[in-house]
């Protein structure tokens, strides 16, 4: 994590060795802002500067801003980035903080706190914010009286529990005792529009507190390097070199491995990264819903600002396809069609989960017609077409000028129609000699390999979740990293979905993968999923953790991922003779250390 002012530098930036670098940031994860203060002045304050000694006194003041995010996919932590910069841009000192290394102390010495978080899943905070959501919404809670603050909420509108956990931050700050420098914005997967006017709003109020005569707050864009230019809106369009099937053709599942070009698009990634994917819709799709929609697809109808005709919003900018209850409410509501919203109030949130499945605008403008609204009045209740992010399955120095994906082609039938993931049956059909995938990298902070190439490291990732791994692997191969490296992986049957078989046997046969455990649940009797398998070896599991080890997990969010954390948990209480509050502090101390990083959905 790249940190500007008195935050901390990443460990790999470090002028140290390795080994030396981990220690550092290590014991710097383990300090409070007043600590890390304090060292600041105290490190700086025994440099010879010009024959003279820096006297840079530890200040007890604290910073007029505490930047604190809570980012599972690195979103949050760019926006902070960029905050910071803004602050800095008009003079306004600053701590910036991922809100895993945010102590209660922390809090307590903040004057301004200007907190980014996401919302995961079903309305849960990321992994590494759950710890102080924890300490704010628990009996310790500190009193905060004397603070001012703001939150700017990233969510997802498809998830009915959209900027859950911004809410929550708001609210819990202000029953604390705090008082809002501005009003929470929440933000949409298309964020940025919001996330900017959010970020000129509190840098305007901090620099009017920090100087009566600041000029007002421009808020810096981002310089378009080679290796930035490549976004959503600007995608680079990759050619298809191979297209494979993983799976036996008798596998329930299609699981594809895709590898695509970068040769001149001068993009740069790490291991852990993803790849985003700019979804289009089918025109078949969008064809069929002309067919039933009262409107002229040449109308004009205007989104984030740009005017463009209602065809190009339905097929490149908005979502027709599964729909949800805030969706259906503000379409009954315009639409004024009674049974609708008779039906939304006599449903349980199960019992409509149930009825959506299938359920698109299509079948929704079949059965309830558009009537009394236009164009622009329909665009407005759609939610945004999200970008697809695909964990990267290949090294950049193993096979450079390409990025590889393990893609899951999604299709189910309802309602009498076949349906499919907007972006994986796309992929599925990307076989010609010509294809082209519009693509932009999305860095993953969060997700890394050590800094210390001799660190074992553990790799749980059942199906699509081993993708990262294959990455990882390669990487330290490529690099002649001499860490032991362990990897669990799961699926249905041996035969039929066992993903990179001859990969993960051939890196094992050259050392470059250590030990390698399987688990299929479809082979037994009974089902065996990857958390049996830490248990049946939680003896070596522990010690590898008492050895240093690094603990990756990656996939579903749902039941593996929370499954795998128990098993962890078990393995850690028996082998370790700890009790539970003890366990608690042991696993919160690995992910202090970054030794254990999840990257789930």
């Amino acid at each position: 994590m790249s940190e500007s002012a008195i935050a901390r530098p990443p460990a790999e930036a470090f002028p140290f060795e390795p080994s030396l670098a981990e220690e550092v940031r290590r014991l710097v994860g383990r300090l409070d802002s007043g600590q890390r203060a304090w060292l600041s002045g105290y490190l700086l304050g025994s440099i010879q500067l010009g024959g003279g000694v820096a006297t840079a006194a530890a200040s007890n003041v604290a910073p007029t801003a505490t930047i604190l995010f809570g980012s599972q996919s690195g979103n949050c932590e760019a926006l902070a980035k960029r905050l910071d910069e803004a602050l800095a841009g008009v003079g306004v000192s600053r701590v910036m903080l991922d809100m895993l290394d945010c102590r209660k102390a922390d809090l307590e010495q903040a004057r301004h706190l200007l907190v980014i978080v996401s919302t995961h899943g079903e309305g849960d905070p990321p992994d590494r914010a759950r710890p102080l959501y924890d300490l704010l919404h628990g009996r310790k809670a500190p009193k905060l009286a004397n603070l001012k603050y703001s939150v700017l909420a990233l969510g997802d509108s498809s998830y009915e529990r959209f900027c859950e956990v911004g809410r929550r931050f708001d609210a819990q700050l202000e029953s604390l005792g705090a008082q809002r420098l501005h009003e929470r914005i929440e933000c949409d997967v298309d964020f940025q529009e919001s996330a900017n006017r959010w970020i000129e709003k509190v840098v305007s109020s901090l620099a009017a507190a920090h100087s009566e005569g600041a000029q007002p707050a421009v808020l810096a864009r981002p310089s378009a390097t080679i290796a930035t230019a490549y976004t959503r809106k600007n995608p680079w369009q990759a050619p298809v070199l191979a297209n494979i099937r993983l799976t036996a053709r008798a596998s329930s599942k299609d699981v594809r491995h895709i590898e695509l070009s970068l040769e001149g698009s001068g993009i740069h990634y790490e291991p852990g990264d993803a790849l985003g994917v700019v979804p289009r819709n089918q025109e078949a799709h969008v064809d069929a819903l002309f067919e039933r929609l009262p409107f002229d697809p040449e109308s004009a109808v205007e989104i984030g600002g740009a005017s463009l005709s209602l065809r190009a919003a339905l097929t490149d900018q908005l979502d027709i396809g599964p729909l949800n209850r805030r969706v259906l409410e503000r379409y009954a509501e315009l639409t004024a069609h009674g049974a609708l919203s008779s039906f939304l109030q006599a449903s349980t949130e199960q019992q409509l989960e149930t009825a959506l499945r299938g359920y698109d605008l299509l079948e929704l403008v079949r059965e309830y017609p558009p009537q009394g609204i236009g164009p622009e009045q329909l665009v407005k209740i759609l939610r945004p077409l999200a970008p697809r992010l695909y964990s990267i399955a290949s090294s950049p120095h193993a096979t450079p000028d390409e990025v590889h994906l393990t893609v899951r082609i999604v299709t189910y039938e309802s309602r009498g129609r076949v349906h499919g993931g907007v972006v994986s049956t796309a992929l599925a059909s990307a076989t010609d000699a010509h294809a082209r995938i519009a693509v932009y990298p999305h860095r993953n902070p969060a997700f890394r390999l050590p800094s210390d190439p001799s660190a074992p490291i553990v790799m749980i990732g059942p199906g699509t979740g081993v993708a990262p791994f294959r990455s990882f692997v390669a990487e330290r191969e490529a690099l002649g990293a001499r860490g032991k490296s362990w990897l669990l992986f799961g699926d249905r049957t041996l035969r039929n979905d066992f993903l990179y078989q001859t990969e993960w046997l051939d890196w094992r046969k050259r050392g470059a993968l250590h030990r390698l455990d399987v688990a299929f649940s479809r082979d037994g009797d009974e089902k065996l999923y990857v958390q049996h398998r830490i248990r049946e070896h939680g003896a070596t599991f522990y010690e590898w953790l008492r050895e240093g080890a690094y603990v990756y997990v990656c996939g579903d969010a749902q039941q593996m991922a929370p499954d795998v954390d128990a098993a962890i948990r078990q393995v850690v209480a028996r082998h370790g003779g700890l009790g539970e509050e003890q366990v608690e502090e042991f696993m919160l101390n690995l992910q202090r250390e970054r030794r254990y990083q999840r990257d789930v959905y």
